[in-house]
């Protein structure tokens, strides 16, 4: 007859107190841990390669100012050349440039809407950032740059924005794009803001190249 015991029928041999358990839970949890570590890890260095294949890929820019640029011709009348180069001064005294430049283009059949782009070769870590300071130091000369929004970079990307101030002639849209190798801005008298975004596009094809 077999008596059926009040007290704790032990099955094993185990540690009444769970010790092995506790260890073996410890083991499996520090694994995890290192590996999240090492995934986490591994996602920064992944991100860092990007961001260092990007600068080395952008930051050797060179640019030019062609005689033309589709429909539009360099203006190197004096009058041009005195505004491209006030320009182009003012705002290399805003930024530490390598190179800096300035141009004034017109259509032969339109003078009335030049497009006037200034700006520099140099290496940026933020171009974005430094994008956005430039607008904010133009509002110095032309009144403060409202409305400033992304447009598209096109395949030479960085990044790309524009926006408008306000004159005696009405709204002037004031565009730029920055990389890690260059920043450049242009006015667009006579244009919308799509208008410009898109033409600046087609400049800077023509305008930048690299290695």
């Amino acid at each position: 007859m077999i008596e059926l015991s009040e007290e704790p029928i032990e099955l094993s041999n185990h540690d009444p107190d769970g010790e092995p358990e506790r260890k073996l839970l410890r083991s499996r949890r520090a694994r995890w841990a290192l590996a999240v570590a090492l995934a986490v890890g591994l996602a920064g260095v992944g991100s860092l390669g990007v961001a260092g294949w990007r600068v080395a890929q952008q930051k050797d820019a060179d640019l030019a100012t062609p005689d033309k640029i589709g429909s539009l011709v360099r203006d190197d009348r004096e009058r041009a050349r005195s505004t491209a180069d006030y320009l182009r001064s003012g705002f290399a005294a805003q930024i530490d440039l390598d190179r800096s430049f300035g141009a004034v283009y017109v259509d032969p059949d339109d003078e009335s809407r030049p497009v006037l782009v200034f700006g520099g070769a140099t290496l940026l870590w933020q171009p974005e950032r430094d994008l956005d300071t430039l607008f904010t130091l133009t509002a110095g000369d032309t009144g403060e740059v409202t409305d400033i929004r992304e447009v598209s970079a096109g395949p030479l990307r960085g990044v790309m924005k524009c926006g408008a101030t306000s004159g005696e002639g009405g709204d002037l849209p004031v565009c730029g794009w920055a990389d890690h190798g260059s920043v450049v801005m242009a006015m667009f008298p006579g244009r919308t803001v799509t208008d410009a975004g898109n033409l600046l596009r087609a400049v800077r094809e023509k305008i930048q190249t690299r290695p």
